[in-house]
């Protein structure tokens, strides 16, 4: 086996509409630590992801990305009336649903079509 000697691990992620995508995740509460006209770095609970300016529909409708949350039925209320102002076309919310995996899960789809899944674990 290869030690890498990693010390992090990020994902890369689509955008249709680059500006756009980047504005939802900024309302989602992601931080912006980076950005040229390409490629955003955000962050999130100590942790990162690259939004990027490449756009492939079956890519991004197969990519999804796991937040572990404290409230998921706050984050759908608070998606759904983000969803309803029309602000970021395109976007879709689910109400939580329990899953077998022990996580109650509101699903939510991005502007590009990316879906999260946004967990409160059981205590």
């Amino acid at each position: 086996m290869i030690d890498l000697q990693a010390s992090d691990l990020r994902s890369f992620v689509p955008a249709f509409d680059f500006s756009l995508s980047k504005d939802f995740y900024l309302a989602l509460g992601f931080e912006l630590e980076w950005s040229d006209e390409n490629l955003a770095l955000f962050a999130l609970a100590n942790h990162r992801l690259y939004l990027q300016r490449h756009y492939a529909k079956e890519w991004a409708e197969n990519c999804m990305l796991h937040v572990s949350v404290q409230d998921a039925m706050d984050c759908f209320r608070k998606l759904t009336e983000l969803a309803a102002s029309n602000r970021f076309p395109g976007v879709r919310v689910m109400p939580p649903k329990d899953e077998p995996y022990g996580a109650l899960v509101t699903y939510v789809w991005d502007p590009s079509g990316v879906l999260l899944h946004l967990a409160q674990w059981a205590t």
